[in-house]
This record gives structure tokens, sequence and C-alpha cells, in this order.
């Protein structure tokens, strides 16, 4: 065995009972110190990343916040998975998708970021709100064209809000959304 392939083995046994401990521990509903106190770096995320996808439940911004964790933490394969089974829901909503769209564009990855904001507009298309944050996003990555299209939709929908401005000007200063 290589010292890598030692290191992966260790890691993979750390995270599933990390998994585990943090599961129990969060059923009973205790999330305490001895989740994390002392422990590796690894071992603390994994304890409480079991704790909190257990307090998450059912509910699908619960999970997707879990999931970002887990997809910008590094450990892109749990947190898709995560994603995948939210999405593949017959009650998958357009704000689910808006959560794993911004997920996506932290990670940097536009082509996968901008699938699921088109599934936004898709289910809601005249929501103004969304319409500024992706056409944000969209001037964030340099295609100002499409995003005046979506801010244009947004201010006919509604010209007196505050938030979908300031999403807009920021967009043209290099400033990411604020939700």
């Amino acid at each position: 065995m290589t010292s890598n392939t030692k290191k992966a083995a260790v890691l993979a046994t750390v995270f599933a009972l990390g998994l585990a401990a943090g599961a129990a521990l969060a059923k009973k509903g205790v999330l305490a110190a001895d989740l994390f106190v002392g422990k590796p770096k690894a071992e603390a995320a994994s304890m409480l990343l079991g704790a909190a996808k257990e307090l998450a439940g059912k509910g699908s911004w619960e999970n997707i916040a879990v999931g970002r964790v887990y997809y910008l933490g590094g450990r892109q394969k749990d947190g898709q998975e995560i994603f995948d089974r939210i999405t593949s829901s017959p009650k998958v909503a357009a704000s689910d998708w808006i959560r794993i769209g911004r997920v996506y564009y932290e990670a940097g990855e536009w082509d996968k970021a901008k699938a699921a904001f088109d599934k936004v507009l898709q289910l809601k298309p005249d929501d103004e709100d969304w319409l500024s944050e992706i056409g944000a996003y969209y001037n964030l990555k340099g295609d100002r064209a499409k995003a005046e299209e979506y801010f244009t939709k947004s201010f006919t929908r509604d010209s007196g809000n505050l938030y979908n401005s300031l999403r807009v000007a920021g967009s043209y200063l290099g400033v990411k959304p604020l939700y």
C-alpha cells in the first residue's frame, strides 16, 4: 500500500466514523464540543456534517446548505449526491435550483450554475428578484447582453426594489449578489 493510499483509507474511515457519530448525536438533539474539540479538522468536520445531515431532516433548503459545505469544502461528490437527490424530486422548486446554482457559482463552475439558473427561470420566469440576481451573475461572467435583458425584465416587473438595484449596480462593479 502506498503512503497516499494509506492516507486515503484513514481519511475515509475517519469520515465514516464521524458521520455515524455525528448522526447519532444529532438524533439526540445534541451538538456539543466533543464533536470537534481536539479532533483533527477532517474528523471535526465529518462529525459536525454528520450531525448537520440529521438536523436537516427532509428540508430541501437545509439539505442544500449541508450539500454546500460538502461541495465547497472539497467533498464535491457528497455535496452533489445531496443536490441530485433534491433535484430528482418531483417537488423540486425554483428556490432549490437558485440555491444550488449559487453553490456552483461559488465553486467556479459557471456551466453548472448557468444550467441551474435556467431551471429557475423555467419555473419562475417572471420573478423580478431572481431575474436581477441571475442577471448579475451573467454580468459578472461577462455576458452583459444577457444580463441587461434580465435586468430590464426585472425592473419592468418592479422598478422600485432597492435590493434588485443593488444586485444590478454591484454586478457592474464586480460585486457578487447578496441573496
